[in-house]
């Protein structure tokens, strides 16, 4: 085994795909999922069928305090935490600023950026040499909309994907010296149920046609970008942002 992998938000779309990918390579996975235990239930055995060995764990990541019960499982486990995929995310629909409650504001900054700042800070605590480990990887998962803006859809959510683009470049910088790489992919158009999820789920199809490669992506592309940094091959790359949007 190559170490212990926590994907957040790894029963469905991109962190679903990292997760069966990441059992391909030898890791032991640990998959997050907040309600559907289901989907969860099905990565599991997809990596389990493949020879990889993998287990999930509810998590609401808006709370510390459940984000501290996850790192302390993770602790009583035999491999050390090695990487950390910071995935799990929502959009809170789509709306334009104006129409935009302090609620809806509130909790996708407590998910998308709080949640992965905590998590973040606990696989520092746990894989920095400064703290007894042999150092690790971190991947964020940003998204186009950072540098896009998400004008007249989702402001809100591109807002909290540039927050971490500067988690990524700036804890990269951090902890550089302490063995951690840390990186981000962004990926653009990509066939998930996260457009249905925000309640247009024409939105792919309408879309695809501008972007430059001509269709949206696949879970699967984005997770083989995630899998290469976390991979040694990556070795020197770390305060990357990596799109994977097909030039979008």
């Amino acid at each position: 085994m190559k170490g212990l992998a926590l994907v957040t938000g790894g029963s469905r779309g991109i962190g679903a795909a990292v997760a069966r990918q990441l059992g391909l390579l030898g890791y032991e996975v640990c998959l997050t999922y907040e309600h559907d235990g289901e989907a969860a239930r099905q990565v599991e055995e997809a990596i389990g069928a493949a020879g990889g060995v993998a287990w999930s764990w509810q998590l609401d990541i808006a709370s510390p305090v459940a984000v501290m019960a996850l790192f302390e499982a993770l602790d009583r486990r035999p491999l050390p935490l090695a990487l950390l995929v910071n995935n799990a995310g929502i959009t809170e629909g789509f709306s334009r600023l104006e129409a935009l409650s302090y609620k809806r504001l509130e909790h996708v900054f407590q998910v998308n950026v709080f949640g992965a700042f905590m998590c973040a800070r606990e696989a520092v605590r746990r894989m920095g040499r400064s703290h007894g480990g042999a150092g690790g990887v971190i991947v964020n998962l940003s998204s186009r909309a950072a540098e896009l803006g998400g004008g007249g859809e989702w402001i809100h959510y591109a807002a909290t994907k540039g927050a971490i683009d500067s988690l990524t470049r700036g804890l990269a910088k951090e902890v550089a010296d302490e063995g951690i790489r840390v990186n981000a992919v962004a990926p653009g158009l990509i066939e998930t149920g996260l457009h249905a999820a925000a309640g247009k789920p024409e939105r792919l199809s309408e879309m695809s046609t501008g972007v430059p490669a001509g269709r949206a992506g696949l879970p699967e592309e984005v997770a083989d970008c995630v899998c290469w940094l976390a991979s040694a091959a990556a070795s020197y790359v770390t305060g990357a942002i990596i799109p994977v949007a097909g030039g979008r």
